[in-house]
């Protein structure tokens, strides 16, 4: 099993955008729930600490395997989610590693 981890900021002029543009992030990445062949968990999380070098969004997400992780980088429904929200995420980092021993 593979961990795929990413954290983004959002863009956002006021608290109210921000806010809106953290609901379409989670929005979209629920939608790919049952879509991806080898996606076995995908959660998202909102920052509740408030701390300025905290990331706004985190997506946590669980795939069978590396080669599931590879097609759903490319798979359609990610790139049409990636793609309308390209102007939203304005900060990305991310983490892949394998779980040993898992489920």
């Amino acid at each position: 099993m593979i961990r795929h981890i990413v954290m983004w900021n959002v863009a956002g002029a006021t608290a109210w955008e921000k806010d809106r543009n953290i609901e379409r992030v989670r929005q979209g990445f629920h939608g790919l729930r049952g879509r991806i062949p080898g996606l076995l968990h995908l959660e998202i999380g909102v920052d509740a600490s408030g701390v300025d070098y905290a990331c706004d969004v985190v997506l946590y997400s669980e795939f069978e395997s590396q080669a599931a992780l590879d097609a759903y980088a490319h798979h359609p429904e990610h790139l049409r989610v990636r793609d309308e929200l390209a102007g939203v995420r304005i900060a990305r980092h991310q983490v892949d590693y394998p779980v040993q021993g898992a489920r």
